[in-house]
């Protein structure tokens, strides 16, 4: 338990940005659920635009540390290798 004002203070700022934090998770995951389903559907112009509109989120929270670069990087290059093999077919 926190005793002195500056540590109390600390740990509501810590439930507070915990709190954000997942949300900000949780939207990026939403955004890269949307891309595969798009995939899964097999509909090449959906799942570009929805590429499109998930690359800065991920690009965003990579920058704020929410994920790590590497997680971005590696989670747009997958997509982008699904959206391109629609475009094969």
């Amino acid at each position: 338990m926190a005793n002195n004002p500056g540590s109390r203070k600390r740990a509501r700022q810590t439930v507070k940005r915990r709190a954000h934090n997942a949300s900000m998770r949780s939207m990026v995951r939403t955004y890269v659920k949307k891309v595969v389903a798009q995939v899964k559907a097999g509909d090449y112009e959906a799942a570009k635009k929805a590429l499109s509109a998930a690359q800065p989120k991920l690009d965003g929270m990579a920058r704020k540390g929410l994920i790590s670069k590497n997680k971005a990087a590696r989670t747009m290059s997958r997509l982008s290798g699904h959206v391109k093999a629609l475009k094969k077919d």
